[in-house]
């Protein structure tokens, strides 16, 4: 791939580093030049027919609507690796995504994407002393349903945004607080997953502390990590441990950064509410494959629990 294309690249995509973004997209199409040269481009396209430069100038408003996103989409920085690496909380079983429409979670998303991107891992690549690009995120699985269902379209979306646009941004995927309901979906999605992907994801025991404090220390846990059987729970004892709230430094700064940008650009205000449309890309092959895979195996577990439970109704009946 001619680095000549590092000339067209947007600061916001490469940080100074346009020769590590090349390596990223070329790892993402399995090093296949042409592919990755599409990626690059089509990536590109996206940011300026969407305006992603300016989207961290786009607050979500009014404030009562950012927390009631913040309390259905569950994510957060609860802390650091050891090696500097950002670790992002996310409560993949509580959250609901029913307080506001696709868009906004959809610009919500993005948006905790371009600030890790532009903020957080230049501030801890300089704290520690070398480029840091990627995270690893903790995927808390307490309270996942067969109401999951209604949910995969829009997973599907926010997977595939990230997967065309900001490949290679997390280093490791750890899974805990594994229910029945999850175990089932992965014994027959895990084979549809790249090698590449699949190594990425590590499926850890009970609340996945003993594992995860190898890499981090105890206040870098995410608060359903710290003891056996806490989950994810909305609302926490202690607000300043729960990293989802948009009480928690990490959200409060994010959103005053927002809204910092946003004054930068109208001084004059107000701030211009509704949710910014971003064009909802159409998922690849392999990730519409594994989105019927999930929905049929919940589909398959609700149709078992329904089975079980009219049994059970026969059996009362009978006694």
């Amino acid at each position: 791939m001619s680095l000549k294309i590092i000339s067209f690249f947007s600061q916001n995509i490469h940080q100074g580093y346009p020769t590590g973004t090349l390596v990223r997209f070329l790892k993402a199409r399995e090093w296949n030049v042409p592919k990755a040269h599409k990626m690059l481009v089509d990536c590109l396209n996206w940011r300026v027919e969407n305006d992603i430069d300016n989207i961290l100038a786009k607050p979500i408003v009014p404030t009562d609507l950012y927390r009631a996103v913040r309390d259905s989409q569950l994510i957060g920085l609860s802390g650091y690796t050891k090696e500097g690496l950002p670790v992002f909380a996310i409560g993949a079983g509580f959250s609901t995504f029913d307080k506001a429409s696709v868009h906004y979670y959809v610009q919500s998303h993005i948006q905790i994407n371009e600030y890790r991107d532009r903020v957080i891992l230049p501030s801890a690549s300089r704290k520690h002393g070398r480029h840091i690009t990627s995270c690893v995120k903790v995927l808390d699985m307490t309270g996942l349903k067969l109401s999951a269902l209604s949910q995969i379209k829009l997973l599907t979306i926010i997977s595939t945004v990230d997967d065309l646009n900001y490949p290679e941004k997390t280093n490791t995927y750890y899974i805990v607080n594994v229910p029945y309901i999850f175990s089932a979906c992965w014994k027959v999605v895990k084979p549809l997953l790249q090698e590449r992907t699949r190594k990425k994801i590590q499926v850890l025991p009970g609340c996945g502390r003993d594992e995860l404090l190898k890499i981090m220390d105890y206040a870098s846990l995410p608060h359903f990590c710290r003891r056996e059987g806490s989950g994810s729970s909305r609302h926490s004892g202690n607000e300043t441990d729960n990293c989802y709230t948009l009480d928690h430094p990490f959200h409060q700064q994010l959103y005053n950064y927002i809204k910092h940008q946003a004054s930068i650009i109208a001084p004059a205000g107000p701030y211009k509410q509704g949710s910014v449309h971003v064009h909802l890309p159409e998922s690849a092959a392999e990730e519409s494959d594994i989105a019927k895979t999930i929905e049929s195996e919940l589909q398959k577990f609700g149709n078992q629990t329904r089975l079980t439970d009219s049994l059970d109704a026969l059996k009362v009946s009978d006694n």
